[in-house]
């Protein structure tokens, strides 16, 4: 659980999401176990051109730590400055996000269309290596593939071998193919595949982790270093904590199995869930203004009511939110009790599924 020289205090981490993952949303994380997070994905030309957005868009605090700054782009030299605007804001790592299924521009790769231009991508890789200090670890994000064919997964091991060559910290490996977007299952036996074959390197894997059940079960089963975190994320803060609990418990002397350690387990209640959506919505303001922050917390106000034994009624609440006056209302109607909450319907994972990946560009699932 090392990257590069940073030692993390658990395998669960909390994945960049474009719309979602700001400081807000890691900061409530950070506050109930998240011991790593990461940016969402930030495009190079965006940042050179800087601006107050940009200031909002890149800001930690003093338990913003430990965080990596995540950047997308095509050109080798765009993408060095800004991994340096990264470093230069505090970031503690710096990630290369070769994997969003995003469309090319102006025919140049960026993404995970860099699976398509490896000399691109080992370009890349060695100009933002070059550009940092040797003290700032480097991590690349990666699809299994562009498609399904060999030719694919031999350029994902070209881009792999350069950036173990270049002196990069860490890998993350999404089981998905660039083709396949956010469709259909992640191929977790190709994150065992790439643990066996590097034993020694960190690797993080992803993809189709919506409970602390599905994060231990990916350690378990691939063995990979950390457990990213995505979607699962949105609207539950409490996932990191859970999912130690679990894995201290699986990995206890008692050995207890599966659905015994899950009875330890129990959804936040009301009074917890309040905390937290207070705490989100304050914060959010802090960065974006209440307009903004209003926008923004709607989406996430609708992942927290999963929680909330009157669900269905809560998120309808949720979505007419516009101001801290709405949320407050909110709180004060459905909140201001105490009680136990639920887990999550099955199909919630469903829904979470549609709404984050339509519209956005995430960096993992």
């Amino acid at each position: 659980m090392r990257i590069g020289p940073i030692q993390l205090a658990s395998p669960f981490c909390q994945a960049g999401l474009a719309g979602y993952s700001d400081r807000a949303m890691r900061t409530v994380a950070r506050r109930r176990g998240c011991a790593y997070a990461v940016t969402e994905a930030m495009l190079d030309v965006i940042m050179l051109n800087g601006g107050e957005g940009l200031r909002r868009s890149i800001d930690i605090s003093d338990e913003d730590h430990p965080v990596a700054g995540q950047i997308m782009g095509s050109e080798p030299e765009t993408m060095a400055r800004a991994a340096q605007i990264m470093a230069g804001a505090g970031y503690d790592v710096i990630d290369l996000n070769f994997a969003c299924p995003v469309k090319k521009i102006k025919n140049k790769a960026r993404g995970g269309h860099m699976l398509l231009d490896v000399d691109r991508g080992v370009s890349v890789l060695k100009a933002v290596r070059d550009a940092l200090p040797p003290a700032v670890p480097t991590t690349i994000s990666l699809r299994r593939g562009f498609d399904d064919s060999p030719e694919s997964t031999d350029r994902f091991y070209q881009l792999l071998e350069s950036a173990w060559a270049e002196g990069y910290s860490a890998v993350r490996v999404h089981g998905r193919t660039v083709e396949q977007k956010y469709l259909g299952r992640a191929h977790w036996p190709f994150l065992r595949e790439v643990k066996q074959r590097y034993p020694d390197k960190t690797i993080l894997g992803s993809g189709d982790v919506f409970t602390p059940q599905d994060a231990v079960r990916m350690l378990e089963e691939t063995g990979v270093d950390v457990v990213w975190i995505a979607r699962g994320a949105i609207g539950n803060p409490w996932i990191f904590r859970q999912a130690q609990t679990l894995l201290q418990i699986a990995r206890s002397p008692a050995g207890l199995g599966p659905h015994e350690a899950e009875q330890h387990l129990t959804p936040p209640t009301i009074h917890e869930q309040r905390e937290a959506l207070a705490e989100h919505f304050a914060i959010a303001m802090q960065i974006h203004g209440e307009s903004l922050a209003g926008r923004r917390m709607r989406k996430m106000g609708i992942k927290y009511s999963r929680f909330h034994p009157e669900s269905a009624r809560v998120k309808s609440d949720f979505i007419a939110v516009h101001s801290l006056r709405d949320w407050t209302g909110v709180l004060s109607k459905w909140y201001a009790g105490e009680g136990p909450g639920v887990w999550p319907a099955a199909d919630a994972a469903d829904e979470v599924n549609a709404g984050a990946d339509l519209q956005t560009c995430e960096a993992g699932a």
